[in-house]
């Protein structure tokens, strides 16, 4: 049997999707290969050709993340229930993979990430004193939440299980031909001649805790139709919950600071955030609007 780079990329992806959603379990070498339906001799070579990273550095690296995410937005969660909810054996093992990924450990991480300024700006040391580095973003809470107020339209909604057609992206980089691709075999069957079919996206991964060239998000179609995986398509699923909706009508450079905006409003008002991963729903062709902008839904999934 000859394996095309579709066929390689469809393995891998079963792969991917069954560490994501047992990384509390036991992922041995052994065990997710045979989800991807190698040996683990070829899937070992596979995995890190198309991946970029060994599996155990991949999986260490989710879990890793997964539990910043959870020192982010669960405070009242104890550091000592976190390691093991993890598949880490030790306090002291749990500290020092944190700290290779962040620098500091994760008591210090769930300090920091506590303070609402230092989520959004650098803090630098020179002679003593600490200076606040203004970036793309204004660092203030209260700037925050008057653009959104100015630039949004926010509610609450309970929201139906949403069936997506996607195409699993990597990085940053790229993401055009991603989109292109999606589209193109979304033509290919008709989807988006129907209404109800949006072109969306679903973030598995925070740009707060992830490096940008590893961070994975999943260029989407919200469908009606029955989706069948063929090669590096897959069938994505959100599952019924509460979301904060923002209505936004935005440039592309103002996505970030849109996505950041709604998170603090999202803090401030008390909410917190659940498992199920945020996501964005398009409702134009920004290329075909006077200013560039594009008409977007985020939304976030609460408890």
């Amino acid at each position: 049997m000859i394996l095309t780079e579709k066929d390689y990329i469809k393995r891998i992806n079963s792969a991917l999707e069954f560490i994501d959603t047992n990384l509390d379990q036991d992922l041995s070498l052994e065990s997710v290969s045979k989800i991807a339906c190698y040996s683990p001799y070829h899937f070992h070579r596979i995995f890190k050709a198309i991946i970029g990273e060994p599996l155990n550095v991949y999986i260490i690296r989710l879990r890793i993340e997964k539990a910043a995410s959870v020192l982010m937005h669960k405070k009242e969660m104890d550091i000592s229930n976190l390691f093991l909810q993890y598949g880490f054996n030790s306090h002291s093992s749990f500290t020092r993979a944190f700290k290779k990924i962040y620098g500091i450990s994760p008591s210090e991480f769930k300090k920091q990430s506590s303070d609402k300024n230092s989520k959004i700006c650098k803090v630098e040391s020179k002679n003593g004193q600490q200076n606040l580095i203004f970036e793309k973003y204004i660092c203030s809470i209260n700037n925050h939440l008057n653009w959104i107020e100015m630039n949004a339209k926010i509610e609450i909604k309970d929201m139906p299980k949403m069936n997506f057609a996607a195409i699993l992206h990597r990085g940053v980089d790229g993401l055009e031909n991603t989109f292109e691709r999606l589209i193109k075999w979304g033509n290919s069957k008709g989807l988006l001649d129907k209404p109800e079919t949006k072109v969306g996206r679903i973030f598995h991964d925070s740009f707060k805790i992830t490096a940008p060239d590893k961070l994975r998000m999943s260029v989407s179609l919200l469908t009606h139709e029955n989706i069948v995986a063929e090669g590096e398509i897959h069938k994505i699923s959100i599952n019924k919950s509460k979301c904060i909706v923002g209505h936004f009508e935005v440039a592309h450079k103002d996505f970030e600071k849109s996505w950041r905006s709604l998170f603090i409003w999202m803090a401030d008002n008390g909410y917190k955030k659940a498992n199920e991963n945020p996501f964005e729903i398009y409702h134009n062709d920004f290329r075909q609007h006077p200013e560039g902008k594009a008409v977007v839904d985020l939304y976030i999934p609460i408890e």
